[in-house]
């Protein structure tokens, strides 16, 4: 088990140069969206969506592909995990991931696969803990006779603050082969510019839990910070990652993730052009958007909104936008939570309209295929 590994005096000293200095540089182009929408079907850009994979589903948040194309999904309320078989649909309660302590914001939140999955079978989780948000893993092979399915947690990391909202939660591994984990500040908006803090950062880890190798602060995970709540991550085809977030009261941000950038939360939200701070590339009004989780495919970021109950394409050509964002199915499906890239054209696309925030519909929640090819 490895508990909060911050080196507070290395990033305190690495921040306060950042703070201090010239302005971070510039997105190459800055493109904020401005409400263009597609509807339910197919729009003139040809995505669609193309089937329902699952339906009656509590609360989904995370979700992953296993070999083989069946899903795992995690319940943020109730703790379960459920696998979706690829074929048709067919739910398999998988029985609660010990030491989930559900309440507001937080819950069973991310899962992702170790890179080695085919021979350790280890699966990640991003939960909220009795006091603390926490990053585990567990053993599962699908291969288990009925009952209990997983091993017995091990933990990977402790310490990210928890509160009521702003948890944060997804987590993924990189192509370098570490986890990252994107957290909230709990509500405590201070904890996004500590240094000594897990909260309002993007984390960087090897698979055991310990700062990776290269991270801009020597002995810590951070990777970033300045963040409000972080809720999707994704890399492109250039292995660069972005990060959707979450605004307060005006803009929510995609950002496009620097080593040791400070994206400003609480100083600035949105596009400040503040020395020190870095902007994001894009911003939305927090009725359209309310973002979660993103991914990458077919030349483009994808991703969920909440409020904005819709699916935002911003396309990207390395280091910047290229295009304006737009919209799909607005309104069409309620709240959407997570998007994963199925590498074969096609996204899946969780609704969530069962985690209290929502109005459920007849189905709900419901994980639909989406084409984009």
């Amino acid at each position: 088990m490895r508990a909060r590994t911050v080196a507070a005096a290395a990033v305190a000293l690495v921040l306060a140069a950042g703070c201090s200095s010239a302005a971070a540089p510039a997105p190459s182009e800055v493109s904020t969206a401005v409400g263009a929408s597609a509807s339910a079907g197919t729009s003139g850009s040809g995505v669609r969506v193309a089937g329902q994979v699952a339906d009656g589903l509590n609360s989904p948040w995370g979700i992953v592909v296993l070999p083989g194309g069946d899903l795992l999904v995690a319940s943020r309320n109730t703790g379960r995990v459920t696998r979706v078989a690829a074929r048709d649909g067919a739910k398999t309660d998988l029985g609660v991931v010990p030491g989930v302590v559900a309440g507001g914001e937080g819950g069973l939140l991310g899962l992702a696969l170790s890179p080695d999955y085919a021979t350790d079978h280890q699966v990640y989780a991003y939960l909220t803990a009795a006091d603390d948000n926490r990053i585990v893993r567990f053993g599962y092979d699908g291969q288990r006779p009925p009952g209990p399915q997983f091993g017995t947690p091990t933990t990977v990391l402790t310490g990210i603050p928890k509160g009521s909202n702003h948890d944060g939660g997804r987590i993924a591994f990189g192509p370098d082969g570490m986890l990252y984990a994107g957290t909230g500040e709990s509500g405590r908006t201070e904890l996004a510019q500590d240094p000594a803090s897990l909260g309002g950062k993007i984390l960087r880890m090897t698979p055991d839990g310990a700062p990776a190798p290269g991270n801009p602060f020597p002995g810590s995970v951070v990777y970033s910070l300045g963040h409000r709540n972080v809720q999707g991550l994704a890399w492109d085809g250039q292995g660069r990652l972005w990060a959707s977030e979450f605004g307060q009261n005006t803009w929510d941000e995609l950002n496009l993730i620097t080593p040791g950038a400070n994206y400003g939360w609480p100083v600035v939200e949105g596009q400040a052009h503040r020395a020190g701070y870095t902007d994001p590339l894009v911003q939305w009004h927090t009725d359209q958007a309310s973002p979660s989780g993103i991914a990458y495919a077919d030349g483009a970021i994808w991703m969920a909104a909440l409020r904005g109950t819709r699916l935002w394409r911003i396309p990207v050509d390395g280091d910047h936008v290229s295009g304006a964002p737009e919209a799909f199915f607005t309104g069409t499906y309620g709240r959407l939570r997570t998007v994963v890239a199925d590498g074969d054209g096609t996204l899946l696309v969780s609704t969530n309209n069962t985690d209290g925030r929502g109005q459920p519909r007849a189905g709900d929640d419901r994980i639909l295929r989406v084409a984009i090819a």
